[in-house]
């Protein structure tokens, strides 16, 4: 009744008891519902998660691995190259060292060679100085023997000249004769030469026969210089034409009828009114005229003397 008055229904309590206790239970089976989904849900969500945490990090330990590869090749290949390089440069200094060796080594063998070649240079030189005074060694040599030659022909004339004529004359066709061979002696005019001529007691030579200009011709050729032109090397002759042009006369006053001219010759170039002999290897062809104040050589001629 106590209960009445408490106004407390007892079914009601019952029923809310039971409520109660079907609502917990309720709570409690869904709580457990819940937690069954969430022990049922949660696993395989995870174990996703779990393998796209480990493919990442899986990923990201390839990537991260791939990278210290790389660092390592790029690494290794710097060091490589470094050490190529550190190479490459010992090489270029050796190489530079031997090329600078190899330019002074080069310089050198110039210089030597610049050395030799003026030390050859002037052996030639002295080569053909020695060459030069040996042909003119033999010059002299062959001029010694031509002479030699020339006085032994000479000889005879010479001892007939000592007995027959003056000192430093030749016996020659029975006639005394002079000639200026001596480069000691000047050449002269034709006048001069005359003058000399008549201060020994002669005249210049009067060649009027074949013999005396044959012998006459072969020895002044003999004794005739051959660094000499011919036409440096004439002999005035006792013969001119001028009293009257082309008419030729000797010394002792005859007129010339068979003269022993050269080729066109005489052609009175320049008023040449003086003949000369010279020393051609054609007697025939031996005179020439000439100015008689053209300075040659030349030949006197005299009687010889009676013998003693």
């Amino acid at each position: 009744m106590e209960d009445k008055d408490n106004g407390v229904n007892p079914y009601d309590k019952l029923i809310c008891e039971d409520d109660f206790s079907t609502n917990e239970q309720q709570f409690f089976s869904n709580q457990e519902k819940h937690q069954v989904s969430m022990s049922m849900v949660r696993p395989e969500s995870c174990l996703n998660h779990y393998r796209v945490l480990i493919v990442s990090l899986a990923v990201l330990a390839c990537i991260l691995l791939a990278v210290d590869i790389g660092v390592g090749v790029y690494s290794s290949k710097l060091t490589n190259g470094q050490n190529t390089i550190t190479d490459i440069s010992n090489e270029l200094a050796k190489l530079q060292a031997t090329y600078n060796a190899e330019i002074e080594s080069r310089d050198e063998a110039k210089k030597q060679l610049a050395k030799e070649i003026s030390e050859q240079q002037l052996t030639k030189w002295e080569l053909e100085h020695q060459n030069r005074r040996k042909s003119d060694y033999e010059k002299q040599y062959n001029q010694i023997q031509t002479q030699i030659a020339l006085l032994k022909s000479h000889l005879p004339m010479i001892n007939d000249g000592c007995r027959h004529c003056l000192p430093g004359w030749t016996f020659l066709n029975s006639v005394c004769y002079y000639f200026a061979f001596s480069d000691a002696i000047s050449s002269r005019s034709w006048q001069e030469a005359r003058n000399f001529c008549k201060r020994q007691g002669a005249d210049l030579a009067i060649i009027e026969s074949r013999e005396k200009n044959i012998a006459i011709t072969n020895l002044i050729s003999n004794y005739q210089d051959p660094s000499r032109h011919v036409m440096q090397s004439g002999y005035w002759i006792g013969l001119r034409d001028v009293d009257e042009e082309g008419t030729w006369r000797w010394l002792d006053g005859t007129r010339l009828t068979e003269g022993y001219w050269n080729d066109g010759e005489p052609n009175d170039l320049g008023n040449e009114d003086c003949a000369a002999t010279y020393p051609r290897s054609n007697p025939f062809k031996a005179w020439n005229d000439a100015p008689c104040n053209y300075e040659l050589k030349w030949i006197c001629e005299m009687a010889p003397r009676s013998a003693v």
